[in-house]
């Protein structure tokens, strides 16, 4: 820290034929950080700890689920992310040491992630409930389909916003057939195999009828088993919805069909078939999860964060990032190239079909 002399601007002026140069200089006030040490946010920067995020009692743990849900490190050049499932359950394993926390809210805006990721995470809710039988409220943000759902229906109560975006609930397998391509470049892929479908899904040709029937099994049975643990969680969920919702202007007839055939939903279209509990704001679900874990309490309870020193936080609606530079478009992303990188099967809302990429999947 220290007080420097910036320049500004240095601008070469090109007059007929004389060359001239001026500098503007100015004096700047104060300590100006001038350090490029400063690590970026990852586990190197020490256990999370408590930030009071907003003041008042009972004191309410906010757990934050932002971005692609994916078991890898967010990595990269200038990355600032790290692991989002290994940072969850730190995070449930330091409230469950927090002898203050009252209730949990679980804020989410996700468009979900990796299946076995989000069952990881899923499980992880599940025993932090069970080992600490606090309440756990889930807040469903801008976004919040597919995996990203699955986990907050582990909830006990579930509060969407008036604009969110949910539902997804399906599995997807991104593969992309590159033949032609290649050949465009005179590349010619020389397989040694040993198993008939040991290149199953490679970019280097299509996909046989045989392998798409068993890798559409694996899909279908991936949702199932995501559709089995919501039916769980909330019994009351509506498979079909054949009659209008309160609140639909257009009436039912846009919005009839399965609900886990994968399409998304609005908060009202996703309460009329119970996949949450009400439409309202973060402040709404922290209120609900004080009233659960203190009844009776005051209607402004405190929240807390759980963030590492590096990691700054000082609002309810403040966000880890977790997408590395890379992703965000500084080097070229072309799908099934990188065969080092594998695809994975999603439970997500992916208009965007290189999104795991993001992950460096």
């Amino acid at each position: 820290m220290r007080v420097i002399l910036l320049t500004l601007l240095t601008v070469p002026l090109a007059i007929g034929c004389n060359n001239e140069r001026f500098q503007l200089k100015t004096r700047v006030a104060g300590n100006v950080e001038t350090r490029l040490d400063t690590p970026p946010v990852s586990p190197s920067a020490g256990h999370v700890k408590p930030v009071v995020v907003q003041g008042g009692a009972p004191r309410i743990a906010l757990i934050d689920v932002d971005g692609l849900i994916l078991n890898t490190p967010f990595v990269g050049p200038l990355s600032v992310g790290e692991n989002p499932v290994a940072l969850f359950r730190e995070k449930l394993e330091a409230v469950a040491c927090d002898p203050c926390a009252k209730a949990v809210v679980l804020r989410i805006n996700s468009p979900g992630g990796g299946v076995a990721a989000c069952i990881a995470m899923r499980h992880d809710l599940e025993q932090f409930k069970a080992r600490t039988r606090l309440p756990v409220v889930a807040c469903l943000m801008d976004t919040a389909t597919g995996g990203a759902y699955y986990l907050a229906s582990a909830a006990d109560h579930i509060v969407a916003g008036p604009a969110t975006v949910t539902g997804g609930l399906g599995v997807v397998l991104n593969l992309f057939n590159l033949q032609d391509l290649m050949g465009m470049v005179n590349v010619r892929p020389q397989l040694i195999k040993s198993g008939e479908r040991t290149d199953i899904g490679t970019s280097a040709r299509r996909l046989t009828d045989g392998e798409r029937e068993l890798l559409q099994a694996m899909a279908d049975e991936f949702r199932d088993q995501l559709a089995a643990d919501i039916r769980r969680s909330r019994p009351g969920v509506v498979e079909r919805l054949e009659t209008p919702f309160e609140g639909s202007m257009f009436g039912w007839n846009l919005d009839r069909g399965r609900t886990f055939d994968g399409r998304i939903l609005t908060a009202a279209q996703a309460k009329a078939r119970n996949l949450v509990d009400a439409v309202g704001s973060l402040d709404d679900a922290i209120s609900v999860a004080a009233q659960m874990g203190c009844p009776g309490g005051p209607a402004r309870p405190g929240v807390v964060m759980y963030r590492r020193t590096n990691d700054p936080a000082r609002s309810v609606y403040a966000i880890t990032a977790n997408i590395p530079l890379q992703g965000a478009g500084l080097f070229p992303s072309v799908p099934g190239i990188d065969r080092a990188k594998l695809p994975t099967f999603l439970s997500v809302w992916q208009p965007e079909l290189t999104m795991e990429r993001l992950g460096g999947k």
